[in-house]
């Protein structure tokens, strides 16, 4: 099976996040990866996983990532256990890294994003994880409350203050009118 790099770094990640914070479950690790996603999205134009997410009610989900973990695949095997266990609501699935996290196939900013959230978010329980991406102006909010696109993919420019989406969108439509007349 080929396995490519964004996939090595989004079970690398998952490591990272399950050997760095306490209590991780599935909602928790959802929203880490949201807000490392968007992070690095904002500061360099790319996410770090490869992932979309949409809006939730509980906040955003890579849907590709929470249909997969209910039967991972074999590339999970040895390096992380995704298991149920009971708690007082339920039923929740626990994350636990089966092997060491490999630092080589990041960036120096991704791993210190990574290191920032690990420690903000390391005693943080699901519940207040939800709150943190709810809050106003983050882009679930504006998906999902502002413009009541209930299930909608979030866009990663969301993550950018409006004059920074709006260079963004500048420097594209100048890269592609460079290439439009390099092909001429």
């Amino acid at each position: 099976m080929l396995i490519t790099h964004n996939r090595e770094k989004l079970i690398e990640v998952v490591k990272f996040f399950a050997q760095n914070t306490n209590r991780l479950g599935k909602i928790k690790l959802f929203k880490l990866l949201y807000f490392l996603d968007f992070t690095h999205f904002r500061d360099t134009g790319r996410s770090v996983t490869g992932m979309d997410y949409f809006a939730w009610k509980k906040g955003p989900v890579p849907v590709a990532l929470f249909e997969e973990i209910e039967q991972p695949g074999d590339e999970w095997n040895g390096q992380v256990k995704f298991e149920p266990i009971k708690v007082k609501k339920g039923v929740m699935l626990t994350v636990d890294a089966l092997s060491d996290f490999d630092r080589t196939h990041f960036s120096k900013r991704e791993l210190k994003i990574m290191q920032a959230l690990a420690e903000q978010f390391k005693n943080t329980l699901a519940e207040d994880m939800i709150e943190a991406t709810h809050l106003e102006n983050l882009p679930w909010h504006q998906v999902y409350e502002v413009q009541g696109r209930k299930q909608a993919q979030i866009p990663y420019t969301m993550s950018l203050l409006a004059q920074d989406a709006e260079l963004m969108g500048e420097a594209i439509h100048d890269r592609d009118e460079m290439i439009s007349a390099l092909r001429a």
